[in-house]
C-alpha cells in the first residue's frame, strides 16, 4: 500500500535508486499466474504477496503463534508468498534477533509453499549484513532492504549500500523503494550489481518505471506496493509481475483475484476488485494521522489480533476510535473474518 500517511519510513529511499523488469519475454506460470522471466529464482514469483504484519502481544513481544495463523491464513487464500520485517513489518523498530525470530518462524510455517522475501534494511550498513546472515540461515528466496533511511541518502551512498549487501550473498536480491522519484538512465546502473534481480516500488510513477525497465539489460521483477493502483501498475506489459502490500494481509483474496483476472485477460472483473480495494485503503488511511496501530486494527477485525504497532510509528487505539474502525470496516461488507 502506498503508506504516505502513515508509515515511519516516508521518502527515505533517498536519490531514488531503483529497479525494473525483466530484459527477454516471459513466460505465464502455471495456473494462471501473471508471466515472470526464465529462472528458478524467478519461479513462483507472479501474483500477489503480502508486507506482513508483525503481530505483538499485549508486552509488545512477538506473538509467534499468531505468525502462524497469518502465514496460514495467507496461503490458503493464495497468496505467493511474504515479504517479511519491512515497513509495514516495523522491522527497523526491532532488534536483530527479533527480526530473525520472525523470519524462521514464518519459513517453519511455510514449509516451502510459498516464497519468502526477507527485508534486512538498517539504518547502518553493518546492521543490515548481520540481518542478511541471520535471514539466510533461516532459509528465506530472496532477501531485499529499502535503501539508506538517514545517512548516504544520495546516489553513491546508495549504490555502494547495495553493492555491500548484494555481493554478500547469493540468494536474489530485491530493492525497495518506497515513495520516491526515478530517474531511469541513473537508476539503471544499480542494475548492474549481478545480484540484484528486483524491485518494489511503493509509488505512483509506473510511466517512469517503464522507462527504467528498458534500460536494464537483464532479466528481473518487479512488484508493486502501492495497494490503491495495481491495476494500473499490471496494465504496463511485462514490468510488473505481481504485488506486495500491506492490504493483502487482511484482503489476500482480492489481490489474488486481481492478478488472477488480470493473466486471464479478464478486465472487468479486474477493475471491479480493484475498485473494492480503493475503498478498503480510503479506510485504511482514514485513521489517526500518524497511528500505525489503525491498520494493525483492521488486522484484528479480521480474526488475527497484532497488538499496537511500536513507538514512535503508533500507540493503542481509544475504545472510541477502534469502534467507529470496525464499523466503517462493516460497511464495506466485503471483509470478512478469518475462518482458519
Amino acid at each position: 500500500m502506498n503508506t504516505d500517511r502513515r508509515c515511519f519510513l516516508k521518502g527515505v529511499f533517498g536519490a531514488g535508486a531503483i529497479a525494473a523488469a525483466g530484459a527477454t519475454a516471459r513466460a505465464a506460470e502455471p495456473s494462471g499466474d501473471l508471466p515472470v522471466p526464465p529462472g528458478a529464482e524467478f519461479a513462483g514469483m507472479g501474483g500477489a504477496f503480502s508486507a506482513m504484519i508483525t503481530p505483538f502481544r499485549p508486552d509488545n513481544t512477538i506473538d509467534e503463534e499468531m505468525i502462524e495463523r497469518i502465514v496460514e491464513f495467507g496461503i490458503s487464500s493464495g497468496l505467493k508468498g511474504f515479504y517479511l520485517t519491512g515497513s509495514t513489518g516495523e522491522g527497523m523498530l526491532m532488534s536483530p534477533e527479533e527480526r530473525a525470530r520472525v523470519i524462521r518462524r514464518v519459513v517453519r510455517t511455510a514449509k516451502g509453499r510459498v516464497k519468502i522475501i526477507a527485508h534486512i534494511g538498517a539504518v547502518g550498513t553493518d546492521e543490515s549484513l548481520v540481518n542478511l546472515r541471520n535471514a539466510a540461515d533461516a532459509g528465506v528466496d530472496w532477501l531485499s532492504a529499502i535503501g539508506p533511511v538517514f545517512f548516504g541518502r544520495n546516489f553513491h551512498g546508495t549504490y555502494d549500500y547495495y553493492k555491500r549487501l548484494s555481493s554478500e550473498t547469493d540468494l536474489p536480491f530485491m530493492i525497495y523503494a518506497l515513495n520516491t522519484g526515478v530517474v531511469p538512465d541513473r537508476d539503471a546502473k544499480i542494475f548492474d550489481l549481478e545480484n540484484i534481480k528486483g524491485m518494489k516500488y511503493t509509488g505512483h510513477d509506473v510511466w517512469d518505471i517503464a522507462r527504467l525497465r528498458h534500460r536494464v539489460k537483464k532479466d528481473v521483477v518487479f512488484l508493486s506496493g502501492a495497494d490503491e493502483q495495481v491495476l494500473s501498475a499490471l496494465s504496463l506489459k511485462d514490468v510488473f509481475c505481481g504485488c506486495i502490500g500491506t492490504s493483502q494481509n487482511m484482503i489476500p483474496r482480492h489481490f489474488v483475484d486481481l492478478c488472477s483476472s488480470v493473466a486471464r485477460g479478464d478486465s472487468a472483473r479486474a477493475a471491479a476488485v480493484q475498485d473494492d480495494i480503493v475503498r478498503f485503503v480510503d479506510v485504511m488511511l482514514s485513521g489517526p494521522s500518524g497511528n500505525g496501530s489503525w491498520y494493525k486494527a483492521m488486522m484484528s477485525y479480521v480474526g488475527f489480533e497484532s497488538g499496537s504497532a511500536r513507538s514512535p510509528l503508533g500507540w493503542p487505539l481509544t475504545a472510541e476510535e477502534r469502534a467507529g474502525l470496525y464499523a466503517r470496516l462493516d460497511a464495506l461488507r466485503f471483509v470478512k473474518k478469518a475462518n482458519v
